[in-house]
């Protein structure tokens, strides 16, 4: 693959520049479009994986393998909602290469320290290529639904009945930092990859895995009455789960309200529109603040890290698609997008001096609620939230998710992922450099966790 963005992306973001900034027409969609081409054009500027000798589906330091996994998940919906199929084929060789040769988004050179939510990430995106018809692989290699399956049997192995209950520890490996952790994260790409799957095949099986997710999140308090999300619960050393982290991410609620918004859609059940409901309220009322998605824990006082930052732009696209899975939610949920896109592009007209190689003037800041102004921030999370924001308002005029009697289009196998799990430190001795990376992540999430905890408090 050549490592030289086309031509005519270039020509296109240069044309959409003017757009940035200034008079963005979220009403309209070929003003949208321009402005999501530039900043499309910049975010996958950042992308080395297609560069010779380098790793497809990886982005170079400091950004982690499950964020490639979003960045891609954001160029499908890019793709979907703009028809610009300028970055296709990067994005399938990224998820056909770190999908194979284990077929289930476990690749070598990320296993040791993989946990459920980073291979839950590379899943979702899989997922939503099934969902949106995205150009399907060659019939030798693997298939986007059947590596969603592969995750979701994997998962279903995983499902720890002895320490609270239920519920899925965030890594996957004992020898991991956070192994005695159950996040809503991990949990929360289980219960939406198994809720779409109920939808796309119909399959009952999928339906009640997601059912029992939820509600598990539900008992053990990691979703409260009135639809908080909190982080996580710590398993305590008799086995229990008192120890509830009270932290409130964006991604947390709106990776639940999309799989509850599929839940609604194959069953107009009363049960599964007052959980859809209670989550886009709360949602609503704890991550929109002047009508705009913000990061509430931590963007306020500047400390959202890397991961943190982009969060906002996942709640936005599963904002969007929940729009077409229950559509009595636009009212509500349109506005949000609209507003949240105008002040988007007058936050994307950064020229950093280092750090970014989009066209001058193009770089999207992190925060939104900076009176239109590029606040510094640059990297692949904002650029990522920038672009999601901009494509969001065209979901208002798009369609609903493919399903298999819908037209869909990728090949499943509900078997897949379904042997013995590989043992990663067969592959090599645990060296002390490998503890020590993954127990530095941990530990900078869990201060970042703390900190923003104490911050609530005050």
């Amino acid at each position: 693959m050549k490592g030289v963005i086309p031509a005519v992306a270039l020509a296109s973001a240069l044309l959409g520049r003017a757009a940035l900034g200034v008079d963005v027409n979220v009403d309209d969609d070929g003003s949208l479009k321009t402005a999501a081409s530039t900043i499309a054009y910049g975010l996958m500027r950042f992308y080395t994986g297609n560069n010779t000798g380098d790793v497809p589906g990886n982005l170079p330091d400091p950004y982690y393998w499950w964020t490639a996994g979003a960045m891609f998940g954001t160029m499908i919906d890019y793709w979907f909602l703009t028809g610009d199929s300028t970055y296709n084929d990067e994005t399938l060789q990224a998820i056909v290469h770190q999908g194979a040769p284990s077929k289930d988004f476990m690749p070598l050179n990320q296993t040791r320290t993989e946990g459920n939510d980073d291979q839950g990430f590379w899943a979702m995106t899989a997922m939503t290529a099934a969902e949106y018809k995205f150009p399907d692989p060659p019939s030798d290699q693997v298939q986007y639904l059947a590596l969603a399956q592969a995750v979701f049997n994997q998962y279903v192995k995983r499902w720890d009945d002895d320490d609270c209950g239920g519920g899925l520890r965030w890594q996957i490996f004992s020898f991991n930092n956070g192994y005695n952790y159950k996040n809503s994260i991990s949990n929360g790409c289980f219960f939406n990859i198994a809720a779409r799957l109920a939808r796309y095949t119909g399959n009952a099986t999928y339906s009640d895995w997601a059912t029992k997710v939820f509600e598990w999140e539900q008992r053990i308090g990691l979703i409260s009455g009135t639809y908080d999300v909190f982080d996580g619960v710590s398993i305590d050393p008799d086995k229990s789960c008192k120890s509830v982290n009270q932290a409130q991410w964006s991604y947390n609620a709106g990776v639940y309200l999309h799989g509850a918004a599929n839940m609604y859609n194959i069953s107009g059940d009363g049960t599964w529109k007052q959980r859809l409901d209670g989550l886009l309220k709360e949602t609503q009322a704890r991550f929109v603040k002047d009508g705009i998605l913000y990061e509430e824990f931590c963007e306020p006082n500047k400390v959202c890290n890397n991961d943190q930052e982009g969060f906002k732009g996942f709640l936005a696209r599963w904002l969007a698609q929940t729009t077409r899975l229950a559509p009595y939610t636009t009212e509500s949920i349109a506005p949000v997008l609209k507003a949240t896109a105008r002040a988007a592009a007058a936050a994307c007209t950064g020229s950093p001096p280092t750090g970014y190689k989009g066209p001058a003037g193009t770089a999207c800041g992190f925060s939104w609620l900076n009176n239109g102004a590029f606040d510094g921030v640059v990297g692949v999370p904002s650029q990522m939230d920038g672009l999601a924001a901009m494509i969001a308002p065209l979901a208002e005029r798009g369609r609903a998710p493919f399903t298999a009697k819908t037209g869909g289009t990728s090949k499943g196998n509900p078997g897949a992922g379904s042997g013995e799990q590989r043992d990663p430190r067969a592959m090599r001795p645990i060296t002390a450099a490998d503890r020590f990376g993954a127990g530095l992540i941990t530990l900078l999430f869990v201060v970042a966790v703390m900190g923003g905890t104490a911050f609530l408090v005050m």
